[in-house]
């Protein structure tokens, strides 16, 4: 099973940059979007319904702003929209399909680099997000988390941790939520089962040339449940096209 995570900054934007055209020469079973930045009255175009997908999309309130959605090949049994709490629910961060014996959700985390404020919010959702996650493993769940985070979790996962220490995204409390959730939880990092190399990142800033000089964040990644970790075969950041500030990031699973 091939699932993919992509923060495309804006579902349309990416159409126009050829999202779309090189999603068909994909072979991908699940696709997660986070950051789709528009209302379902606005996507009616075929495009944005790809053939062959069971398409779902979980829209913010305000327009033109965040969104979550998942492409699926096989139709799941439930569709979930929402955590219960509204920094998710109205800001459309969360979208999770159930299957037999799996479940994939699509989750925008909040920034926390705009002010205070959204600091605060981002460590409200994180500590409810977490009771969630909490719950997931009391119940033995199956569960595919692909998400931008918007934290990395080690110096590996960018290219200036030392500099970035008192940013947001990698804040200490930021990284020990992370270690709660991977030591304490035991969920997993899908891409480092697979991958320890330096230098894979899948966020750049649009400002100078940090893409092209490869000064970038890790910021997606697909977080799995205990038993999943056997399960990865293979964990890709595909870069040679940019249809986003974000790159898709693609994983293999045996199921």
């Amino acid at each position: 099973m091939k699932v993919m995570t992509f923060n495309c900054n804006g579902v349309r934007a990416a159409a126009r940059k050829g999202f779309f055209d090189w999603l068909r020469t994909q072979s991908l079973d699940v696709i997660c979007l986070q950051e789709t930045r528009a209302q379902i009255d606005q996507l009616t175009d075929s495009i944005f319904h790809p053939e062959g997908f069971h398409c779902y999309y979980f829209d913010a309130q305000k327009k033109g702003y965040s969104g979550t959605a998942i492409y699926s090949k096989k139709k799941p049994l439930k569709v979930s929209k929402g955590l219960g709490f509204d920094i998710a629910d109205i800001e459309g961060r969360y979208i999770q399909a159930d299957y037999e014996e799996l479940s994939v959700a699509s989750l925008y985390l909040p920034s926390g680099s705009a002010n205070e404020e959204r600091l605060r919010k981002k460590y409200t959702f994180m500590d409810k997000f977490l009771a969630f996650l909490r719950d997931v493993k009391a119940q033995d769940l199956n569960l595919i988390v692909c998400a931008d985070w918007n934290i990395c979790h080690k110096e590996i996962d960018l290219k200036n941790w030392k500099a970035n220490q008192k940013n947001s995204g990698f804040l200490p409390e930021e990284r020990e939520w992370l270690d709660i959730l991977y030591d304490d939880l035991g969920f997993v990092d899908a891409f480092r089962v697979v991958n320890q190399e330096p230098h894979r990142y899948s966020w750049w800033s649009n400002r100078g040339q940090a893409r092209s000089n490869n000064v970038g964040w890790r910021l997606d990644y697909q977080v799995v449940t205990p038993k999943f970790k056997n399960k990865v075969i293979s964990a890709e950041i595909y870069v040679e096209e940019k249809f986003s500030d974000h790159a898709p990031v693609i994983l293999t699973y045996d199921t």
